[in-house]
């Protein structure tokens, strides 16, 4: 990294015109991640960042024993050079190096590992000034191939820390190699989710236009207004949007995309055994049908032994398989062909009231029930603290992906179109946007769609600003293809983020959701075309409506327009009879 910055020093001694030239190379991000075990690790990150001899080139210069164990280079047949925490008691027993924090910095980290014996989950853990463990990142390693550990750490305030390596397999010995830990400002990272943002939801395209007679049309004039946008960004919605006409106008004012909070859950449609009630979802429905939002299906079913219906709880296991035979039918066959999105199993790695009662298979088995019932439908599998809490170890990308794949390799499955659903809960204080986006880099390596389906922000002075660095974070990765909030006005009962007080008026979040949604689409615009009748413009996927003026005798001429998501460059030719 000291090598890139003098460089960066000598283009700006000799020539000011090509500052930017230094800072993309310096401090662009890297999204790239796998979830495959390799032979042989790859390059280090940013080479490295601020570690100190981090491909151990130096053999274990830079590095320490942390614990009561040792440490050793290893070389592998090739001649990769590595490190060897053996003779471990403690989990955290491994390696060590200190580097500097800055208050205000992101710090994104990565490293290979494995473990000399079987497989076994191995974290990256920050031991700050004062003692405290911050686990930054996990991943399963195994025996005799590779495995990125990807993730990440905000600093709150500037400190040394120590960066260790924890694995509850004492027995086994702790291989890492190529470890990087590379800071950012929040300034970086913006321009980090500018860039992408262009990148992945933006399109380019040229419009030239012509007389009949074949000449160029000098100066004409177009008018430019997109009329639907290709990204789901939405809002949930309850019951009282049923009653309410300032909730339905204040809704549909701004969203095109909705969950229910409750109202297709189980207990809400089935409260009393074998009497069904879908009056409340049914109307519910037929509100987004009839202005054009789309509905995300939640849920069929909950894990969590707490939400179950109360009659379910105590049902024997052939009682549970039968109602719960019913319920997948019920809900799955009256709705399909009319969502989007189904969440098949909430809360899937958290809970497991189902597989504890019905076996390890049941939450596959419906997977593949859903998908009979509606094959054209994609089905989710939801779950909390992914990319929101780095220590919850249930629910780690690694473990979140294990799961996935035990649900998508049972028989009969191999066809549904699967989807991962992160809810995104945030809890109050800095979210750490490095830890969020290292999960989406995994999770993203899988090329599955993944959508942002929950997301709120706990009661904080910041609250507003925290929930914009969430939705830039979330619209901007190139992995995520939906967001939905479960946020929304204080009238109809929303108390964590208000977007709306009680009269409809914003609140702070209500404005930063706002700004967005106004940033996140094509302004309407004129523009005049140049000599050769052409004009060249970057547009947001989506669908537009497109006039041309004739300069010279006035005349309209309307067409319709898509931006699509496989298109970067697009050249689109006309022909005017004036």
């Amino acid at each position: 990294m000291m090598k890139i910055l003098a460089g960066c020093w000598v283009l700006v001694l000799i020539t000011i015109f090509l500052p930017s030239v230094c800072r993309i190379h310096a401090f662009s991000y890297d999204y790239s991640a796998t979830t495959e075990c390799l032979i042989e690790p790859q390059r280090a990150q940013y080479e490295g960042g601020i570690i100190a001899n981090p491909d151990f080139t130096h053999g274990v210069q830079g590095w320490t024993v942390f614990g009561q164990g040792a440490i050793k280079e290893g070389i592998s047949k090739n001649g990769n050079r590595y490190i060897v925490a053996h003779s471990r008691s403690q989990p955290l027993d491994s390696i060590s190096q200190k580097v500097q924090l800055e208050k205000g910095k992101l710090y994104s980290f990565s490293a290979w590992v494995q473990i000399n014996g079987g497989r076994g989950n191995v974290a990256v853990v920050f031991k700050m000034s004062r003692g405290e463990l911050v686990r930054g990142g996990k991943v399963l390693a195994r025996n005799g191939c590779w495995s990125l550990l990807k993730g990440g750490v905000f600093a709150n305030t500037s400190s040394r820390v120590e960066i260790l390596f924890e694995s509850k397999n004492t027995e086994a010995e702790i291989w890492v190699d190529n470890v990087s830990l590379q800071p950012f400002t929040m300034e970086q990272w913006r321009s980090h989710q500018d860039e992408s943002t262009d990148k992945e939801r933006k399109g380019k395209v040229r419009f030239e236009v012509r007389n009949a007679n074949g000449t160029a049309m000098e100066g004409a004039r177009f008018s430019i207004k997109q009329t639907k946008s290709d990204f789901p960004f939405g809002c949930c919605m309850n019951y009282h949007i049923i009653n309410s006409t300032d909730y339905q106008n204040w809704f549909a004012l701004r969203f095109k995309y909705t969950t229910f909070t409750n109202e297709m859950k189980w207990y809400s449609t089935e409260k009393i055994q074998g009497q069904e009630n879908y009056t409340v979802a049914d109307a519910m429905v037929r509100f987004a049908q009839q202005n054009g939002i789309s509905i995300r299906g939640h849920n069929i079913f909950w894990d969590d032994p707490v939400y179950q219906p109360h009659w379910v709880k105590n049902l024997t296991s052939e009682e549970l398989q039968k109602a719960a035979a019913q319920r997948i039918k019920s809900v799955v066959s009256r709705y399909a062909g009319q969502l989007i999105a189904w969440d098949v199993m909430n809360e899937n790695l958290h809970f497991s009231f189902f597989e504890d009662k019905l076996g390890k298979n049941a939450s596959a088995e419906y997977y593949a029930r859903a998908y009979q019932l509606d094959p054209d439908t994609t089905m989710f599998l939801n779950e909390y603290n992914t990319i929101e809490y780095s220590s919850d170890e249930k629910a780690n990308p690694f473990n979140y992906k294990t799961k996935l794949d035990e649900i998508l390799s049972y028989p009969g499955n191999q066809g549904i179109s699967a989807g991962i659903g992160l809810q995104g809960h945030f809890g109050s204080g800095q979210p750490n946007l490095a830890y969020m986006r290292s999960c989406l880099d995994i999770l993203g390596s899988t090329g599955l769609p993944i959508w942002l389906t929950e997301v709120d922000v706990g009661k904080d002075p910041n609250q507003a600003e925290y929930l914009e660095q969430v939705l830039r974070e979330g619209y901007s990765h190139p992995a995520v293809k939906g967001i939905i909030m479960f946020v929304g006005p204080a009238n109809a009962g929303f108390n964590s983020t208000i977007l709306a007080d009680e009269d409809f008026q914003n609140t702070p979040a209500g404005d930063v959701v706002d700004k967005l949604i106004d940033e996140w689409k094509f302004q309407t615009k004129e523009i005049k075309a140049d000599g050769k009748g052409s004009i060249e413009i970057p547009l947001f996927h989506g669908d537009y409506n497109i006039t041309v003026k004739d300069p010279v005798g006035s005349s309209l001429t309307a067409f319709s327009y898509k931006m699509t998501k496989d298109v970067t460059r697009d050249t689109v030719h006309l022909r005017i009879n004036a």
